[in-house]
């Protein structure tokens, strides 16, 4: 039986099949799995769910990690749980994003798809009440899982339950937007929990107003900010597959400053305002045109979804209406790349002038913590004032409101045109920042303060 339990929906392996029909374990990346890599014990158990064909082969075979489990949820419950609520309501919901003159809309396909979402996070519940040593710490993960806590507490209340949301948490008047019984639901859901956790006090502060109406009774919000590795960034910054792309970005943009953006697709992400502010940047600020490149790494997310297909392709039409119009024979001003190229966002990373963060909406936003920890002579933060980043390091950015494209345009040329010696004191200030709260710290405080209580 384990003693301490995460769950959460991606875990931290994956299968592939291979031709001759056996199965790959490949480990995943991410902060939560170097968290948990600093208190592996044969006492400890990672419950996520199976997410590929090869992922449900390897559960009806019997293959486990140690450490994992792993559960085959029907596709069709999963794709209505993953895709149909936790991406397509709850993400919605927490960043805002609803165009709410036509969404969202709570009709019958929404209450059958919430009835899978309910049996989703069933699933998990019925696993960790299976696996848990009595007393044992369960810590739930995000918004893909908000019912677990108060599942899981009428199914073992001798547990001790916290959930993590890794996201920024809805104001009560988009939370409105549910159905009230639904909106009950998921509220209790969380209120399962002993210890609720958030990145920011603006995230916590959206909860408490939220849940003001069944009172949040025995439940603590705490908040967590998440940091980076610097020694496990910095080391994976310098590796010779990443040198040589370093080069090939210098070549290509010459003696050029530089502007660096990282991101998924997401529609939260800002990235079409963020190439707005940058064409006028270069139509009011001539002087900067042929003498800056924007780096847009833009990695596809949720490509199954036609909102977010829609949105990838108006990334990659206005960069190229953007070099179309400013262009020159010798100078492209946007280099964007639509795919997933870690190698290459490490090394833009390093040659960032300027590093450019502007969700509309972000529970932390890593890239912004990232950068500076990386960059090989200083950079220049422009921050959005709704990155929950923001909390740590508006001290030493240049933050923006995320929609005014004229003040974000402002920012990026004081951006670069900041002091050398500023901005390298700045960057030492951010990175010192960004790396107060590790991951393994991160973890490592949330279990000691859900055992608290």
């Amino acid at each position: 039986m384990a003693t301490v339990l995460v769950a959460s929906n991606r875990g931290p392996v994956s299968y592939k099949l291979q031709d001759d029909g056996g199965l790959d374990a490949r480990k995943g990346g991410g902060g939560l799995a170097s968290a948990l890599s600093g208190i592996s014990s044969p006492d400890n158990l990672w419950v996520c769910a199976a997410l590929s064909e090869a992922d449900r082969e390897a559960v009806s075979r019997g293959v486990a990690e140690p450490g994992v489990r792993m559960l085959d949820i029907p596709p069709e419950v999963y794709a209505d749980a993953y895709n149909g609520i936790a991406n397509s309501v709850l993400w919605f919901l927490h960043h805002h994003l609803y165009d709410v003159p036509r969404e969202p809309v709570f009709d019958a396909e929404f209450r059958r798809q919430w009835e899978s979402y309910r049996a989703y996070n069933e699933a998990f519940t019925e696993a960790l009440a299976a696996e848990a040593a009595h007393g044992a710490a369960v810590l739930v993960q995000d918004y893909h899982l908000a019912l677990v806590p108060g599942q899981l507490r009428k199914a073992r209340p001798d547990l001790r339950i916290a959930h993590f949301t890794h996201t920024p948490w809805a104001s009560p008047a988009y939370l409105r937007m549910l159905p009230d019984d639904i909106r009950e639901e998921l509220l209790r859901g969380m209120l399962g929990a002993d210890e609720l956790g958030f990145h920011t006090r603006a995230w916590a502060k959206e909860f408490r107003a939220c849940a003001e109406q069944p009172g949040l009774s025995g439940t603590h919000v705490a908040v967590h900010p998440l940091g980076v590795d610097a020694d496990d960034l910095r080391k994976m910054a310098h590796t010779p597959e990443v040198d040589a792309r370093l080069a090939e970005l210098r070549a290509e943009i010459g003696p050029r400053r530089t502007i660096v953006r990282v991101d998924r697709t997401e529609l939260s992400k800002n990235i079409l305002r963020g190439l707005l502010a940058y064409r006028e940047l270069l139509t009011t600020r001539p002087e900067w045109r042929e003498k800056v490149v924007h780096l847009a790494s833009a990695y596809p997310s949720r490509q199954d979804l036609e909102s977010y297909r829609a949105y990838t392709q108006a990334v990659r039409d206005l960069a190229d209406a953007i070099n179309s119009e400013f262009g020159t024979a010798d100078w492209q001003p946007v280099l964007v790349s639509v795919k997933d190229d870690f190698t290459r966002s490490l090394a833009a990373y390093r040659l960032a002038d300027v590093a450019l963060v502007n969700p509309v909406r972000d529970g932390m936003n890593l890239v912004a913590k990232e950068i500076p920890v990386v960059s090989e002579e200083g950079c220049a933060l422009v921050l959005s004032t709704e990155a929950g980043a923001y909390e740590e390091l508006h001290e030493d950015a240049l933050t923006v409101n995320p929609f005014d494209v004229t003040a974000t345009a402002e920012a990026l040329h004081r951006a670069l045109t900041m002091p050398p010696a500023e901005r390298k004191d700045r960057t030492r200030r951010l990175a010192s920042a960004a790396t107060a709260f590790p991951p393994q710290r991160w973890f490592l405080n949330q279990l000691a303060s859900l055992r608290d209580r």
